[in-house]
């Protein structure tokens, strides 16, 4: 199946299809590929969907909270609300796109079995069972990703960063305040999330969970590769932690961008500075090479710090105001992509 973002006329940054005099659609913009999930990926979509027509998201599985929890539990599945959010990122401009956007991140509400669902994850895991039986075989996954994304007439596609759900294990300092020095282990991605101390690391269980063919083909065929924004330890950095999803980020002939956080995650990141951050990356991923690090200058506190931390990992830094005006951590989506467009194009 191809990707919905083939589907329609492909358009500039600006929104506006470019098509050669003989009719024929001329592509636009590089080969992205975005890695993350939850809001921090629905930033970053938001922004380069703006800048490329050649969108792929990679999406992070290991969710065992609310709807995608009880999804994942009840059937099997791969959890699907960080997929849904990328899809929701993704959905066309039009009143079409608006609308499904819409109807996919409505949540019910009411008092019975449903309250809570996102309609979305409901459609998504319908899909795979349609085409896969039990909704959880890659191929079924991949497709059923596909269809929604052409029901949206997303502008790009989606793909899980795992072909299996998995478990974030955190290893955390000082969990239990009594005891600050001791390190324990914290299993689950809301657990992670949300606990007290400092996270060291983190790993998978399983351990060498298999990556989609098609995952690992949109590495292999990238021009650039976006880490985050996005919840450092359990959005971004369970990519680093797939075998061979891994090998694929590390060997891949694109260029590779980290774009930091506005502000510390509360529990996973507290008292975080950016370099913090960049220091953690290259201790899971030892091998990565870094062409870019964006961080927006507002704050910054120590630019000569972060920028002798952005060398170490063999890049360059950007500083940019990406950040929204109403001192919200949240990036503004056409100021991020103002920057990621200058950022590929130099």
């Amino acid at each position: 199946m191809t990707s919905a973002a083939n589907d329609g006329p492909r358009r500039d940054p600006a929104g506006v299809p470019d098509e050669e005099s003989n009719g024929t659609v001329k592509p636009l913009g590089p080969k992205v590929v975005a890695l993350g999930g939850g809001h921090g990926l629905y930033a970053s979509l938001s922004a380069l969907r703006r800048v490329t027509d050649r969108l792929t998201a990679i999406v992070t599985v290991a969710d065992d909270g609310g709807s995608s929890g009880r999804l994942r539990r009840e059937l099997g599945v791969l959890p699907p609300g960080d997929l849904r959010m990328a899809l929701a990122a993704l959905c066309g401009d039009d009143e079409w796109g608006q609308t499904w956007r819409d109807v996919v991140q409505h949540r019910f509400r009411d008092e019975g079995d449903l309250q809570g669902h996102a309609v979305g994850n409901l459609l998504i895991v319908a899909l795979w069972e349609l085409f896969g039986g039990d909704g959880a075989s890659p191929g079924s996954t991949v497709a059923g990703l596909d269809w929604v994304g052409r029901l949206l007439g997303a502008h790009g596609r989606v793909l899980p960063m795992a072909a299996i759900p998995m478990d974030i294990v955190a290893e955390v300092r000082g969990a239990d305040p009594a005891r600050p020095d001791e390190i324990t282990h914290v299993k689950g991605q809301v657990a992670c999330a949300k606990t007290p101390g400092s996270v060291l690391g983190v790993s998978l269980v399983p351990a060498d969970p298999p990556a989609c063919p098609e995952t690992l083909a949109a590495v292999d065929d990238a021009d650039w590769i976006v880490f985050g924004p996005g919840s450092w330890f359990t959005s971004v950095l369970p990519h680093l932690k797939v075998p061979a999803l891994a090998r694929a980020l590390t060997t891949s002939r694109a260029r590779r961008v980290v774009a930091l956080n506005l502000a510390p995650q509360p529990g996973e990141t507290d008292d975080f500075s950016p370099q913090t951050h960049l220091e953690v990356l290259q201790a899971h991923a030892p091998d990565l090479r870094v062409d870019v690090v964006l961080a927006d200058r507002g704050v910054v506190d120590d630019p000569d710090a972060l920028d002798k931390a952005v060398q170490d990992l063999g890049g360059r830094l950007v500083l940019a105001d990406v950040a929204a005006d109403d001192g919200s951590p949240r990036h503004e989506p056409a100021r991020l992509a103002q920057a990621f467009d200058k950022i590929f194009t130099e």
